[in-house]
């Protein structure tokens, strides 16, 4: 007969050895959490050794996945079994916990250690204690042992040094959010993976693996929120019969420490509540909505509040009612503020009837409200004035509210970069918004310290990512989308971080700690955003992509029913020029930066030349610091970034046998897509700026492969995330 202890051992074993199979893992889905066997003997005898005994005391929902995280991957990164006790017995110890909930960790000391790194941050040290060697993973709250384990595995799965740990790490931000803008349909707008992740008819009795490994995944990167329904919202979400089904993904991940959040349509009260207005000044509205978030918090005792999208794109809002957005946002935020909750309140705002430049009516709008919000609202802003485009300078709100608590929101599917069939590592993007100087308080005031509350001592700290997941089997559709989703999730824990760190991290955690391979893959990646830009829109220009999908090329577009939803608002070529003039002499948005940005911009001889065309209207032969004129700098920008795709193509294809080949060739077939995408663009673009140019294509530069009335007759149907 077999004991029980003998019984638990196989089961250990099998997990170990169901860890090493790749049969089944390299289709991407394990993302980077890949917990194969390390083949470095001396890194794995020196792990084997610092881990011999993993100890975590204490019971919890968090402290229970602590464990069977940490028997998982040291299973799989150390090449044996695995066993978590609650008893240190060995000489070498790992020990997770925090002096509230293990006796062992208290009695290290700590104490001091852990009152810098807050609620959420945690320590990873060194010590020796009675005899033993202790690897300690320490922190105040639970949820920071969570996110310390990660980072000891990260730091295992990259083959770092851990005898000697001194390390003190908590977030910069504290809410730090992906938005899925998944309808109960679930379908995605701009989702280019699948479908939405949450099966609403299975909610709540059936919980997916996959709903645990989307939480395993976000908590290994920080990431602490998710708004799970489109800021284009429906009210149903707000019912019982829905309440139920947020209900079971909020218990899902609440050991992971995720908290859920909700969009809410303003509308709602007339909708589903039967009143006859939404006016947020309303009395019977005021009362509805504090009802309804009573009744939410009964369902989720730790519900984290609302998104709103209001008065934009055709989504009700206060001014429906001549309120402003603080007089909204209020309302919801009172009803919020006895639980804890918060809003999110959106500033892409514009409005067609208004005869003013589109980059300028986020700011014109919520400027003049500095000051008039709730503690609890925070409102939440593009990284650029348009629309989420491949390179935009940072919002002009950045900075200019000191008194209203800003919060970034980044997007991580690629609706304007190629969707979910190009290569464009975002990392490089956020940060060069990041580091974008508001001069608010002079020289050094970056974006990041707006949003991380250090520039205006901000009560509440927020960062947000539209989401690039959906139901494909790798959850990005591009095995190189994954790094996008590792990469806000990194910044938002630590805006510090380096754009080739993270492509380092991720690179090996994700296919091959081979030097080369790692070398050349970070290459890739690095440059693989400035071509994109170089080959959709270079030097400044910006939404000339197609009709409404927003896949592919489409300068000519016009003629639709908002101006600003044409391609020819935004580039303004003419026979004289091209670019949209936005300063002193044009619309003026430049008005609304800091003087100190301004006298930098709007001189075209002092503008950086990524930005050149976002404010000037220049003539074909202006002058650039290439020398060349401003025609042929286009022709060559073009061209250029068709030519770094396919210099991306060949170091990929020189890989072959580095890494497996299922996600070898799934990348080898988008790349040639994305040549495809490349020259697409680059011919269409430049036949059609031609018609107003009337100059020659350089003789040495490569030319279109048609006309351009082909071009302009390409219509795709059926693009997904519309």
């Amino acid at each position: 007969m077999i004991g029980k202890k003998s019984i638990y051992s196989l089961l250990l074993l099998f997990v170990f050895l169901s860890t090493q199979t790749t049969a089944w893992a390299e289709d991407g889905y394990r993302l980077w959490q890949r917990y194969d066997l390390l083949q470095d003997k001396g890194t794995l005898k020196q792990y084997r050794q610092a881990l011999g005994e993993v100890v975590v005391q204490g019971s919890s929902p968090t402290l229970t996945v602590v464990k069977e995280e940490l028997q998982m991957a040291l299973g799989g990164l150390l090449g044996q079994p695995v066993q978590v006790t609650d008893q240190a017995r060995k000489k070498d110890v790992l020990v997770a916990g925090t002096p509230a909930t293990s006796p062992l960790i208290k009695s290290l000391g700590l104490d001091e250690q852990l009152k810098s790194v807050g609620k959420e941050g945690f320590l990873l040290v060194s010590r020796k204690s009675g005899g033993k060697r202790y690897t300690a993973i320490a922190a105040n709250s639970e949820v920071g042992v969570l996110y310390g384990t990660f980072h000891l595995l990260r730091m295992l799965q990259t083959k770092q040094d851990i005898s000697q740990l001194q390390v003190s790490n908590s977030p910069k931000i504290q809410h730090r959010i992906l938005n899925h803008w998944d309808n109960l349909d679930r379908t995605v707008e701009r989702g280019y993976a699948g479908f939405s992740l949450w099966d609403w008819h299975k909610l709540p009795e059936y919980i997916d693996q996959r709903y645990l490994d989307y939480a395993r995944a976000n908590a290994s990167i920080g990431i602490n929120g998710t708004v799970l329904t489109n800021v284009n919202a429906n009210s149903l979400v707000l019912t019982p019969e829905y309440l139920v089904k947020v209900k079971a993904l909020a218990d899902a991940f609440r050991p992971y420490g995720i908290k859920v959040y909700l969009t809410a349509r303003f509308s709602s009260p007339i909708e589903i509540g039967k009143l006859k207005t939404a006016d947020p000044l309303n009395d019977e509205v005021k009362a509805w909505w504090q009802k309804k978030v009573n009744e939410i918090y009964t369902y989720i005792p730790d519900f984290g509040g609302f998104l709103v999208k209001a008065n934009s794109e055709g989504q009700p809002g206060p001014q429906n009612y001549k309120r402003t957005h603080a007089d909204g946002a209020n309302m919801l935020a009172d009803a919020l503020a006895p639980k804890g909750g918060i809003v999110m309140w959106r500033a892409f705002v514009y409005d067609n009837n208004v005869p003013e430049d589109r980059a300028k009516q986020a700011y014109t709008e919520f400027k003049p409200l500095d000051g008039t919000f709730r503690s609890n609202v925070m409102v939440q802003v593009k990284n650029g004035a348009i629309d989420f485009q491949p390179r935009e300078p940072f919002h002009p709100l950045f900075g200019a509210m000191p008194k209203t608590p800003l919060m970034m929101e980044f997007q991580i599917t690629q609706e304007y970069l190629g969707q979910g069939t190009n290569l464009a590592y975002l990392a490089p993007m956020f940060k060069e918004t990041l580091a974008g100087d508001t001069y608010a308080n002079g020289k050094g005031s970056s974006v990041a310290k707006v949003i991380d509350g250090s520039l205006h001592n901000y009560s509440q700290t927020g960062i947000a990512g539209v989401s690039n997941i959906g139901t494909d089997r790798n959850w990005t559709s591009h095995p190189f989308g994954q790094a996008n989703w590792y990469a806000f999730g990194r910044l938002a824990w630590d805006h510090a971080l380096s754009s080739e760190d993270i492509a380092d991290e991720w690179i090996k955690m994700t296919f091959s700690h081979d030097p080369t391979f790692v070398s050349k893959v970070k290459q890739m990646m690095m440059g693989s955003r400035e071509a994109v830009v170089n080959y959709m829109t270079p030097l400044g220009l910006h939404h000339i992509m197609g009709w409404n999908h927003h896949y592919g090329p489409g300068p000519w577009i016009k003629d639709k029913p908002r101006a600003d939803w044409t391609s020819v608002y935004y580039h303004r070529a003419t026979e004289k020029g091209i670019g949209f003039d936005r300063t002193k002499t044009g619309s003026n948005a430049l008005a609304q930066y800091a003087p100190q940005v301004q006298a930098q911009w709007e001189n075209p001889a002092t503008c950086p030349e990524e930005f050149l065309l976002w404010f000037h209207h220049l003539p074909w032969d202006y002058k650039t610091k290439s020398g060349r004129e401003l025609w042929n700098e286009l022709c060559y920008r073009y061209s250029g970034g068709v030519d770094s795709v396919r210099a991306m193509q060949k170091t990929w294809n020189g890989l072959q046998g580095q890494v497996d080949q299922e996600r070898f060739k799934q990348v080898q077939m988008l790349l040639s897509m994305q040549e495809k995408d490349a020259k697409l663009w680059r011919d269409a673009c430049l036949l059609y700026f031609q018609t107003f140019s009337k100059r020659p294509i350089p003789q040495e530069l490569e030319k279109p492969a048609n006309t351009l009335d082909y071009y302009m007759s390409l219509d795709p149907k059926f693009v997904p995330g519309i």
